[in-house]
């Protein structure tokens, strides 16, 4: 048994050597472990000596075997050694002489280095300066922008300097600065725009004038190019019948008219000079501004700001402009710069409207025209009627007409205008009534109330073609001759004629029919006839100092007058276009006027003569209560007789009309003769 472990403890031990001989030596340990965990060590040990001394032996044996090897070897290495020292020392010499030879070439191989250092340096430097001085002239671009007000594109540099070069140098510190500064610039440049729109602003409000005034001319033009396309043969008409009339004018009933060519109006088509070229208004007002800055705040993304800051400013200007001044209805120039003001605010403002995209519309632009409508409107009524000048109203309607129809060129609507020119028409009719009682006094005033003498052909067809007078017998007779009304007649016919071609001048450019004209005419012409004439004839026929024989020519003229009001329908019939006959046309009551002032003053000499047979009578001293008749008359009742006889000579020239009254005082002298006489 102790045999058998023994034999197994040798094979143990045969084998950890085997396992030590073989294995690395860094995992030696657990090997040698299982030597020490047993318990023969001591036999392990004796075992690993002789192990030990069977390797030596096999050593010395192999070191035995290869000894003259070694120490050829030995000996070849020696004689190598010396060789070596030869070579060695050649290496050094020649080491020497290149070292000698190559200190120049290190040199310039230094210097190369240097070259090509600095060569990498500056195309390093050249390509960052490449990528940098587009940044850099894209900034001195925006601030020679900047400084020449080039905003908007300034604005657009800004944007590519930021999203397109800084991005690309955005690690250097200039770029950091700029990037900083943008906000900055943007501000600056939303600053500056403004300030320029705030120096628009109030430019147009300066000049709102002028461009009222080339926009109301424009108007003008086209009104008067209009005119003589499609109106000519109506204008050549009516030049004819206003020549003819001036021709057949008395030359003081030419002094005395209040409505002359020349009154017609500043403008009146025929009155001005040749049309020049005109430029448009918009030529006159450099919006550049106006589109620059609201581009500049669109893209900042403040439009809306912009939009309500220009309509609130506007509007405030509005308000100014329609503000009239406190004179303005003394002169019409006051009324045409209030016109050519407001005007030129809408000119621009629709200008506005049609070029630029939302920054006006059509909604604030029609608050701004109703309100602008309505103010005008009132103004326009409060200082009309402060005016008593027909011709300075006539002026005033032909302005109010141009500025209406230059408006609606502009797509406004001015209806409400043309109404109110039609509210101006009845005061315009009340000052010419004013006026024309002025001429009409001054007229009677001067008449001489004896009929017109002739003394050739010329005078006589002279004054049949001021009054329409027929009379077959005068015609025969021979010149000097007379006619039977006094110079009064045709004067006052030819000024009612004046007072139908004023009425007829307000009613151009109303856009009224021709049966409106009509009846305005003619209801005019009525208050005249009616109402300031047949006053002025009542005053005359009611003084004090009128004599018999005035009054009895003022039955004659009147009759002559009355005669004429066929021929002033007529008249107005020409000129109106619309037929007598036509349904509700006004007829001219100027026969009842005549009729009431022949009646008048046949009045007047009824009470006259009563008055003078009066006087006759209380001054004579006649024995009423005589038994037996006298031998002959009373000298106061002859001298009675001798006063009704001349005083019956003036009637025979009465007409037939006039002959009731003849009769009446014929039979009163007949009584006195008969009571005188006995």
């Amino acid at each position: 048994m102790a045999e058998l472990e023994s034999l197994e403890t040798a094979a143990e031990h045969e084998r950890i050597l085997r396992e030590i001989e073989s294995t690395d030596t860094a995992c030696i340990g657990p090997t040698l472990r299982s030597v020490y965990d047993g318990e023969e060590h001591g036999r392990f040990m004796e075992k690993l000596e002789a192990r030990i001394r069977n390797h030596d032996r096999e050593i010395e044996k192999m070191c035995n075997f290869h000894y003259q090897g070694f120490v050829d070897s030995i000996t070849e290495l020696l004689k190598v050694r010396g060789e070596a020292q030869k070579l060695k020392n050649q290496v050094t010499d020649t080491n020497r002489k290149l070292q000698s030879e190559g200190k120049e070439l290190i040199i310039a191989m230094e210097e190369l280095k240097q070259c090509r250092l600095q060569q990498r340096n500056i195309s390093a430097t050249v390509d960052k300066l490449t990528l940098c001085l587009p940044v850099l002239e894209m900034y001195s671009k925006l601030r020679e922008q900047m400084k020449s007000k080039r905003h908007y594109p300034a604005l657009k540099t800004l944007e590519h300097l930021e999203h397109t070069y800084l991005p690309q140098v955005s690690h250097y510190r200039f770029c950091k600065v700029m990037v900083d500064n943008i906000p900055k610039l943007r501000e600056e440049i939303k600053e500056v725009s403004m300030s320029d729109l705030k120096d628009f602003l109030e430019s147009i409000r300066k000049h709102s004038d002028k461009i009222g005034e080339t926009a109301m001319k424009q108007a003008q033009q086209q009104r008067s190019l209009d005119n003589i396309v499609s109106q000519h043969p109506r204008i050549s008409g009516g030049k004819k019948s206003k020549k003819e009339a001036c021709t057949s004018s008395d030359l003081e009933v030419k002094n005395t008219s209040p409505m002359s060519e020349q009154d017609s109006g500043i403008l009146d088509v025929e009155d001005e000079e040749e049309d020049e070229e005109v430029p448009g208004a918009q030529e006159l007002v450099d919006f550049s501004p106006v589109y620059r800055c609201l581009h500049i705040y669109s893209v900042l993304g403040a439009r809306e700001t912009f939009e309500n800051y220009y309509r609130k400013q506007r509007r405030k200007q509005a308000r100014l402009v329609l503000q009239p001044p406190s004179n303005m209805h003394e002169t019409l120039d006051g009324y045409r710069k209030y016109f050519n003001q407001i005007v030129g605010f809408f000119v621009v403002e629709d200008h506005i409207l049609h070029t630029t995209q939302g920054l006006v519309n059509r909604a604030y632009i029609d608050e701004l025209w109703e309100m602008a409508l309505s103010k005008t409107i009132a103004a326009l009524r409060t200082h009309s009627s402060y005016c008593s000048d027909p011709s300075l109203v006539l002026d005033l309607k032909n302005l109010i007409v141009l500025f209406a129809d230059t408006l609606q060129g502009y797509g406004f609507p001015v209806n409400q205008l043309f109404d109110m020119l039609l509210e101006i028409q009845d005061q315009y009719s009340e000052t010419l009534l004013k006026k024309w009682s002025g001429v009409f006094r001054n007229i009677l005033d001067s008449d001489n109330y004896s009929p017109i003498p002739v003394t050739n052909e010329e005078i006589y067809k002279k004054i049949v073609g001021q009054f329409p007078f027929q009379d077959a017998e005068l015609e025969k007779q021979p010149f000097p001759k007379k006619f039977p009304f006094s110079e009064f007649v045709p004067k006052v016919y030819n000024q009612i004629k004046e007072f139908i071609y004023a009425c007829l001048k307000f009613s151009e450019d109303l856009h009224l029919s021709s049966t409106e004209v009509d009846d305005m005419i003619r209801k005019s012409t009525n208050l005249l006839l009616t109402r300031t004439l047949s006053n002025c004839l009542q005053n005359v026929i009611k003084r004090k100092n009128v004599g018999l024989t005035e009054l009895v020519q003022i039955i004659i003229n009147t009759t002559h007058l009355e005669k004429s009001c066929k021929f002033l329908e007529e008249f107005i019939t020409n000129i109106t276009n619309v037929l007598p006959e036509t349904v509700h046309t006004t007829k001219l009551y100027g026969t009842t006027t005549f009729k009431d002032a022949r009646h008048a003053a046949e009045e007047e000499i009824y009470t006259n003569l009563n008055q003078k047979i009066d006087q006759f009578l209380q001054l004579a001293d006649y024995d009423w209560m005589a038994l037996e008749p006298g031998s002959r008359a009373s000298d106061y009742l002859v001298d009675l007789i001798g006063f009704l006889r001349s005083t019956f000579a003036v009637f025979t020239h009465l007409p037939v009309r006039g002959l009731p009254i003849f009769f009446l005082f014929q039979n009163v002298f007949y009584v006195g003769v008969f009571f005188a006489v006995g």
